[in-house]
């Protein structure tokens, strides 16, 4: 437990570095941008590898047993939450997460205006669900619990830092995902990031559905869904 505690402290912290402007900013004139987003990408995998490496050596305490529509839950989340997540790291997004620090603000934002929290939210969420078990719990009900305060904390920042700009992305977007669309204050498009996420998100939900799933984490998503 100790060193499940200690790396999602530290995945946790990682993750708090873009929220300070002033360590963000330091970072990003010492290494320049496109040096600084892939070199925090490369810590941030690492740390989330020994995140799911320590829970994994945790004790399996089930909390309820499992039933295949929970399985189905993470299927259907899943790759929602995959296509929400690439499209919001390479889609311009001045009031979110995002990998793309120029440009107005991408088709993605239509849909949520945090769409990489979002999908951190699906994600963890799903997978609450369809484990069923303590370590899980913990695991991610902790993402869950961290992207939801991710999005308070975003708003915050992106109402200081915006200023008077702030109104007319919050009128054109929203929190909550589809509400600005279905209010009709944003209209659906597509652009050449949007298709890209859609692509690859695909590509990479049917790789880990043929086994890949199976290969990293040792659990088979379609077999469990299948259960009786």
């Amino acid at each position: 437990m100790t060193q499940f505690v200690l790396a999602l402290l530290c995945f946790l912290a990682l993750h708090s570095v873009p929220a300070v402007p002033a360590i963000r900013t330091t970072l990003i004139q010492l290494l320049g941008r496109r040096a600084y987003l892939v070199l925090y990408s490369l810590v941030s995998l690492l740390a989330l590898a020994w995140v799911f490496h320590a829970a994994l050596r945790l004790d399996y305490i089930e909390l309820w047993p499992p039933a295949p529509w929970q399985a189905w839950t993470t299927l259907i989340l899943s790759p929602l939450a995959l296509f929400l997540l690439i499209a919001g790291l390479i889609s311009p997004n001045p009031a979110s997460i995002s990998f793309r620090g120029k440009g107005g603000a991408g088709a993605i934002t239509a849909i949520t205006r945090h769409p990489v929290l979002w999908g951190f939210i699906l994600w963890a969420f799903g997978h609450v669900i369809a484990n069923g078990d303590l370590r899980s719990l913990l695991l991610f009900g902790s993402f869950t619990l961290f992207a939801v305060f991710g999005i308070a904390m975003a708003e915050r920042r992106g109402r200081r830092r915006l200023g008077s700009a702030w109104p007319s992305i919050a009128e054109t977007t929203s929190v909550l995902p589809l509400a600005a669309l279905i209010a009709g204050r944003a209209r659906w498009a597509v652009d050449r990031n949007l298709a890209i996420a859609l692509l690859a998100s695909a590509a990479i939900t049917a790789w880990l559905l043929l086994g890949g799933h199976l290969a990293l984490f040792g659990a088979d998503p379609l077999t469990m869904a299948a259960v009786s």
